[in-house]
């Protein structure tokens, strides 16, 4: 297994949004709640936007119109004794509303705040990581030394930053789903715990692929190695290269069967639990034990 998480990340990109203003209520004071000021805050959202540059798609980036209409809100309602109540609830806002925001910085100003001596400012500045994220990955392999190929997989994805291997499921062989006449796969899942975005994550997955000389010349034809980003905690997202859940994951015993094993009360978000989508999968009469490999089948 892979080592313990590192410390938060230094290496993002950030989006600045500066000068959000707005009418608030809040201080210790009465006068202040009752007659309200105008708050002034500041927001840089730390994320990578390397995907978004690339695609130029909105959905691989924030959107920080929707950070400043949170901003807006949160100043509006409420009315909080500290501007460090205030600070926390923005951004503990974008994070819960931003999956690819991975730290954000808040400082919060208040001009006006009743300090009795002539002064420019008060504010207050905070900064806040999101939460690691459990996301689950599927292998599988038909080409080549297949027992090595998966070996090679779990160590590419073990040995990447930001990633830490928490349960592997159980290797089966299974036949072929679709595509052109091929050989019998061998195929398992592996459980992480990581605070890459899900396209750094499906980043990770494309280099092992990679790694093991991938060539995607056949839809569904065989492969030497095929890592796909099954899940990622509870976010559905719709994107050209990333879909969450993975779109046929619920009908697929060569997913669920090793996902079971390794974890039964598991639930796919959308779909309910693993074990019910398993009985009702059309290829479980496909699978069979497949041989032991090392790192795999631990939970």
């Amino acid at each position: 297994m892979s080592a313990p998480m590192p410390a938060p990340r230094g290496d993002l990109d950030v989006i600045e949004l500066t000068g959000v203003r707005a009418w608030g209520h809040h201080g210790v004071l009465d006068q202040e709640k009752q007659i309200g000021q105008e708050f002034v805050v500041d927001v840089a959202l730390g994320l990578s936007t390397a995907a978004a540059g690339r695609s130029d798609a909105l959905s691989r980036t924030v959107n920080y119109a929707e950070v400043a209409a949170l901003v807006e809100r949160e100043i509006t309602t409420g009315a909080h004794d500290l501007i460090e109540t205030l600070a926390e609830r923005i951004a503990a806002g974008a994070l819960a509303a931003h999956p690819l925001l991975r730290r954000v910085q808040v400082t919060v100003h208040k001009p006006s705040a009743p300090v009795g001596i002539p002064f420019e400012d008060v504010r207050v500045r905070i900064t806040r990581h999101a939460s690691t994220v459990d996301a689950v990955l599927a292998v599988g392999t038909n080409l080549g030394d297949r027992e090595l190929r998966l070996a090679r997989a779990l160590e590419m994805i073990g040995q990447s930053e930001r990633v830490r291997i928490v349960w592997t499921g159980p290797v089966l062989e299974t036949d072929p789903v679709g595509g052109p006449q091929q050989g019998a796969y061998l195929n398992s899942v592996i459980g992480v715990h990581t605070d890459l975005d899900p396209f750094e994550l499906l980043a990770v997955a494309q280099r092992a692929e990679h790694d093991a000389g991938r060539e995607r010349r056949e839809r569904w034809g065989p492969r030497t190695l095929d890592v796909d980003v099954i899940t990622y905690g509870d976010l559905t997202l719709e994107d050209p290269d990333l879909v969450l859940p993975h779109p046929r994951a619920h009908q697929r015993a060569f997913v669920l069967a090793p996902w079971h094993a390794a974890r039964p009360e598991a639930e796919l978000p959308g779909h309910g639990g693993i074990g019910e989508l398993l009985e009702l999968a059309e290829d479980r009469d496909g699978l069979r034990p497949g041989p032991a490999v090392e790192g795999y089948g631990r939970s």
